[in-house]
């Protein structure tokens, strides 16, 4: 697969990969605290890769409090974050995801979080031919909007 088609997927991957869609799988350190690290409600975020900006808002009830913050997999990806170190208000993900084809990506991110937003710097590398590709810078950005959702709000 020539590069320039990499680049061109490239935004929505990362974005994919980003944002949570389905539980976290394989093993994990668990979260160091107690308490969620952010809390439910109404969010908004926004994943920004290869100069492409993606905003959505969706409703994260408590049981998918985990899911949304650390899971970091998608409905197309399962991927696993042996890496992965989130306390004191700094997180830390790094790990590998494969697609349901066999497409492998190599995942990392770091930010900080406080319990009504969050924001990660990182990148993800696709391998392609037998070659892993550069790491792709990406960001991801979140915000809780309000505790309570909208009535027509969309779940996580």
């Amino acid at each position: 697969m020539k590069m320039s088609v990499l680049l061109r997927a490239a935004p929505v991957l990362i974005g994919a990969l980003l944002m949570a869609s389905a539980p976290m799988a394989g093993p994990a350190a668990p979260v160091q605290s107690a308490a969620p690290p952010v809390l439910p409600g109404y969010w908004q975020y926004t994943t920004s890769a290869v100069g492409q900006r993606d905003t959505e808002t969706k409703c994260v009830r408590p049981s998918e409090i985990n899911r949304f913050f650390g899971g970091l997999s998608t409905r197309h990806y399962r991927c696993t974050y042996p890496t992965r170190e989130v306390g004191n208000g700094n997180a830390r993900f790094e790990g590998s995801c494969v697609s349901r084809s066999g497409r492998q990506v190599r995942v990392r991110l770091n930010g900080t979080y406080q319990p009504e937003q969050f924001s990660f710097n990182g990148g993800a590398s696709i391998r392609a031919a037998g070659i892993w590709s550069p790491y792709i810078p990406a960001t991801i950005t979140a915000r809780r909007l309000a505790a309570q959702c909208p009535a027509n709000a969309e779940y996580f």
